[in-house]
């Protein structure tokens, strides 16, 4: 049921939606692609769980590729690939040896190009209903999200899948939640792609979190919080923001 498994992510992980805007021309020119879908992309405001993705892999040396994946890593060995909708999130600490992602971290790294995402805070007032705000970089530019993608198949039917790694907050993001979503800087992309490296010591710079001052969070509409829902509208600031948040 992916629009229930959709909307309970919101709630139990993180990073649970995001948006993209920019088209693979734009991504071409930032990540050096080789290739990339014939088809262009269009923006969308509400990326939710079991959707599919742009994500940029590198298959070998030289042919660095964009690619739409399923939102929720499915293990190769599952025999179910619903799996993939509870398996959003990867915490960085731990990736490495967990066995739905050992796999994949080892020789199948890569990025999920968002133009920023969501995160939800809870409400001191009892029963109040989440406040919703909007990450993304201060200058606008995409956010280049560390995963890890896996290739299933059973009867005929072949799914790439990919999750997003998580790590703990930095300042801006404490305010919000107890994990972030790991963003590769330019200067780590080479290092991270590379299929070569397969040293889990070699990414210890990587799977940190982000530093201060890269992001901006935009309290934004609840609307936001149905799947269904996927426009301009969902990334404008509210017109008055909750009270004592981020100095407030």
């Amino acid at each position: 049921m992916p629009g229930i498994l959709s909307s309970l992510a919101v709630y139990l992980t993180m990073c649970g939606r995001f948006t993209y805007l920019y088209q693979w021309k734009q991504l071409q020119k930032l990540l050096l692609l080789t290739s990339w879908p014939d088809v262009e992309l269009s923006p969308h405001f509400n990326v939710a769980p079991t959707q599919a993705a742009p994500v940029v892999r590198q298959i070998a040396e030289g042919q660095r590729t964009g690619a739409m994946l399923h939102w929720g890593l499915i293990p190769s060995w599952a025999d179910d690939p619903a799996i993939g909708g509870r398996l959003i999130n990867a915490r960085a600490e731990t990736i490495a040896e967990k066995p739905a992602f050992r796999s994949a971290f080892t020789k199948r790294r890569c990025l999920a190009p968002v133009s920023g995402f969501y995160e939800w805070k809870k409400q001191e007032l009892p029963k109040a209903p989440k406040q919703p705000f909007y990450i993304a970089r201060a200058d606008r530019e995409p956010l280049m999200l560390a995963g890890v993608w896996e290739h299933w198949e059973r009867g005929g039917e072949a799914i790439d899948s990919f999750t997003i790694i998580t790590t703990t907050p930095n300042a801006i993001m404490a305010e919000l939640h107890d994990r972030m979503p790991v963003i590769v800087e330019s200067e780590d992309v080479d290092r991270w792609l590379d299929p070569e490296t397969t040293d889990a010591a070699a990414f210890t710079s990587i799977l940190r979190p982000a530093a201060d001052g890269v992001l901006e969070a935009i309290p934004v509409s609840t609307r936001v919080n149905t799947p269904k829902n996927d426009d301009p509208s969902l990334i404008l600031p509210e017109v008055e923001p909750p009270q004592g948040l981020f100095g407030q």
